[in-house]
């Protein structure tokens, strides 16, 4: 189960940082909308990406979501990438993203497949 402030970041409009390992260990972060189940957060990106080439060397990542109208308050999860989701499901839950922080269709472009990346925590520190 997600830590409560965490969830109710994730529901807000509120973006996240994703901070992944390349395969050389330097960190590599990117500015992400942020989603999540009852016990995963979940990230939406493409699998030609760097984000996911580096989490398919190393599932290990941080997460940091920030509340948009108080940016000292924040929750950040270490965790671990333990499954991911492509097709259908992963090009729906981009749409449902886009309406969440933009009100509308997603208006990118799309240069891969699309993919889910299902963040299980492993230490989660909320600050206030």
């Amino acid at each position: 189960m997600l830590d409560q402030t965490l969830e109710a970041l994730v529901h807000g409009q509120n973006f996240a940082t994703l901070t992944t390992l390349t395969p050389q260990g330097v960190p590599q972060s990117s500015v992400m909308w942020i989603d999540c189940d009852h016990e995963h957060l979940l990230i939406n990106t493409e699998v030609a990406r760097a984000k996911f080439r580096n989490i398919s060397h190393n599932p290990v990542v941080t997460v940091l979501v920030w509340d948009r109208d108080n940016p000292y308050r924040y929750v950040e999860v270490r965790g671990i990438v333990h499954d991911t989701i492509t097709g259908d499901l992963a090009n729906e839950h981009l749409e449902q993203l886009a309406r969440k922080y933009t009100g509308g269709a997603f208006a990118g472009t799309i240069e891969s497949s699309r993919v889910i990346l299902k963040i299980k925590p492993t230490r989660t520190r909320a600050v206030d």
